[in-house]
């Protein structure tokens, strides 16, 4: 299970294997084995529709314009204009040609059809006298200019006239696309409202059980879905009823997704996948919206699977007060969602998993049978299960034949699947880096120690400072070592990596699932072991065991206030695990305090009697770490002159108690960080 790796704020990232982008982001969930069929989730826009309502619209305002145009044009013949010329009625002209149009300083009626007017346009004869014309025209202090008169002709004032429809409509269309891709595909007039695709062939998943390891169990409890939605009518005659939902429920990258796309492989029915986040907007009413399209198109193509990833993101129990904002959105999802999976029967065969990583903080209404009838844990694997996972992640990698895959995983407890993935990964891109054709023994152990102890670091320190940090590591090595029942020393290390200076790594031969007292008090007395060699050595204590105290004070705590290893507290549970405050009074945390520090002040005596007994063990181990820098398992027993035990430990259901997460992987360190000293604890 656990490697004991003590250091001073090391911080890895652990990343899953890669999964396959969507390309439909736009909808609120993706149809795997289903082809494109609506597109990219965007409403579809009836074009000839919105042509010809175009169109419509502007004739419409164009007649009714034509209505207001309160001084129409008069087409009078050349006598009726010279006339007005000579009666010096003619206020300006405008020219082009032989057209002339222009406006009279009083009204004047036209005796052709005895219409009064004061604009007119005429035509002017070939023969006229155009000079006398002007004569006149000038004469009369007519304002002349020559321009075109409606020169872009009727096509282009047309296209003119309805640029700005156009430039508004453009604007509606990609407000309409913009809403579309915020709110789901739904558009801001439907709310988050979006129609999925339609399905087809299954087997774009390419994702079965062969391609899922280390949890057998698991795999067990979801093959008895997977035969009911290939052959329901086996069930049926006995009167079983597809169970309507399966929550997987386990740490981070201990494969609850991959499991999902298996059974949705296996079954050959499509395979709705959505993430719980992506139903949750500012509008209140859009995830419920999603909800029932999302089962809508389910019902569609029935038997069919809906993924929920991270469930617990809308799932969590519902408060007694009404919240504002999207405390509201979030309840009313997950009504909906109670609602939808309650709704309809098993016939449908549609069923529903989900997968979070927190299944205490749930609302009991959706664990209940009819809804979720069946949670499944997915655990961390076992040393076989990390041996066929190592198998699948190993397919495609050329290894060299001193590779032990059986070796490998016993070196990684309480690694899951994401984490051994990536440990194949790092372990290629060693090999490929440094040139070789397979991937060998050592580039798994580097790739391990990267991602265990961190990436070393190249700096300089003190000589006095590498003494102390030898001498601190040295410490918590050696009382691995001497401790009964601790668990073996795998390395020692004074380069630097990561934020610590010094690391040592302890893991156990075999996993352990449950823990004594003597166990935790002796992975107590060894992540103090930094701080009393420092005590035994120099009589000072330095900043460099702040990772180490938080790890104590984790165990200590929980030894009292969980699992009931102090006569004082009793067999209670003060502290609960899931982050929530205490309930207790203060009087009974002020005892749990008390007992967690008379914990940690036994184990510290402990260790500096253990240290100041075999000082000469530990100067040894110095020696040789100042040497070498590095100590493997062989070098660090060998260096103290302690003959390696043979470590059996009590293996127990998994159930019976586990150390709280941060303690399934501690690092015992030695000096202050690298970046500066680290900051004093608050005591």
């Amino acid at each position: 299970m656990d490697a004991a790796i003590w250091g001073s704020d090391a911080v890895v990232e652990r990343s899953g294997p890669p999964q396959e982008q969507d390309k439909n982001k736009q909808k609120p969930w993706r149809a795997e084995g289903l082809p494109g069929g609506s597109g990219s989730g965007r409403p579809k826009i009836n074009w000839w529709r919105f042509v010809v309502t175009l169109l419509v619209v502007y004739a419409g305002f164009f007649l009714i314009s034509s209505f207001f145009d309160k001084e129409p044009v008069e087409t009078i013949s050349y006598t009726e204009f010279t006339k007005q010329v000579t009666a010096n009625n003619v206020k300006d002209v405008y020219a082009e040609g032989t057209s002339v149009q222009g406006d009279l300083k009083a009204g004047a009626t036209d005796p052709d059809d005895n219409k009064q007017y004061t604009k007119f346009e005429t035509e002017i004869p070939v023969f006229a006298n155009t000079d006398q014309l002007y004569q006149q025209l000038s004469t009369a202090g007519v304002r002349i200019t020559a321009q075109p008169i409606g020169g872009r002709g009727l096509f282009v004032n047309l296209l003119l006239s309805l640029l700005p429809v156009l430039l508004l409509a453009g604007l509606w269309i990609w407000i309409m696309r913009r809403g579309a891709s915020m709110m789901g595909g739904g558009g801001l007039g439907g709310l988050g409202k979006s129609k999925a695709a339609k399905p087809v062939e299954s087997s774009k998943i390419r994702v079965t059980f062969d391609d899922v390891a280390g949890i057998d169990e698991v795999e067990n409890e979801l093959v008895e879905i997977v035969d009911y939605l290939k052959d329901p009518d086996k069930y049926r005659r006995l009167g079983a009823k597809l169970p309507k939902g399966v929550l997987l429920a386990g740490p981070p990258g201990t494969g609850k997704t991959l499991l999902a796309r298996a059974v949705a492989g296996e079954a050959n029915v499509p395979f709705f996948s959505a993430s719980a986040s992506e139903f949750i907007e500012m509008i209140v009413g859009v995830g419920a919206s999603r909800v029932r399209d999302l089962f809508e198109e389910a019902r569609k193509v029935a038997p069919a699977i809906v993924f929920i990833d991270e469930i617990d993101a809308i799932g969590r129990a519902r408060g007694g007060a009404s919240g504002l904002g999207g405390h509201d959105e979030r309840e009313q999802t997950l009504n909906q969602i109670l609602t939808e999976m309650d709704g309809f029967s098993g016939a449908e065969g549609v069923i529903v998993i989900g997968a979070t990583n927190r299944p205490e903080v749930l609302d009991p209404a959706l664990l209940r049978p009819g809804r979720f009838d069946r949670t499944v844990q997915v655990g961390l694997p076992d040393a076989a299960g990390r041996t066929a996972i190592l198998k699948v992640h190993t397919r495609g990698v050329p290894l060299a034949g001193e590779v032990s895959l059986d070796q490998l995983a016993k070196t990684t407890p309480g690694m899951t699947g994401a984490d051994l993935a990536n440990l194949v990964n790092e372990a290629a891109l060693l090999a490929a880096k440094r040139g070789k054709e397979k991937v060998g023994t050592a580039d798994f152990a580097d790739a391990l120690e990267k991602l265990q102890l961190g990436a070393a670091r190249s700096i300089v320190m003190p000589e006095e400072e590498r003494v102390r940090t030898a001498y601190h590591e040295a410490g918590h090595a050696l009382l691995g070592m001497l401790q009964p029942g601790a668990d073996p020393v795998r390395k020692i290390s004074i380069i630097p990596r990561g934020r610590a200076l010094g690391v040592t790594l302890s893991t156990p031969d075999t996993d352990r699932y449950a823990y004594d007292e003597q166990y935790l008090r002796g992975r107590i007395a060894g992540a103090l072991g930094g701080m009393a060699a420092e005590q035994v050595v120099y009589d000072v204590i330095t900043t460099g065991a702040e990772n180490d105290l938080e790890q104590v004070t984790m165990i200590a705590r929980g030894m009292v206030g969980r699992w009931g290893m102090s006569a004082k507290v009793g067999p209670l549970t003060i502290l609960p695990n899931d982050g929530q405050q205490p309930q207790a009074s203060p009087a009974t945390l002020a005892t749990v305090d008390e007992e967690a520090r008379r914990i940690v002040d036994e184990c510290y005596e402990v260790a500096v009697r253990i240290l100041s007994d075999n000082r000469d063990k530990l100067d040894a181990i110095v020696e040789a770490l100042l040497e070498h820098e590095t100590l493997d398992e062989a070098g660090a027993y060998t260096a103290a002159g302690v003959p390696r035990p043979v470590h059996t430990p009590i293996e127990q259901p998994r159930q019976n108690g586990q150390l709280p997460r941060g303690e399934q992987a501690g690092i015992q360190a030695g000096a202050e960080a690298a970046s500066g000293p680290a900051p004093v604890p608050e005591s």
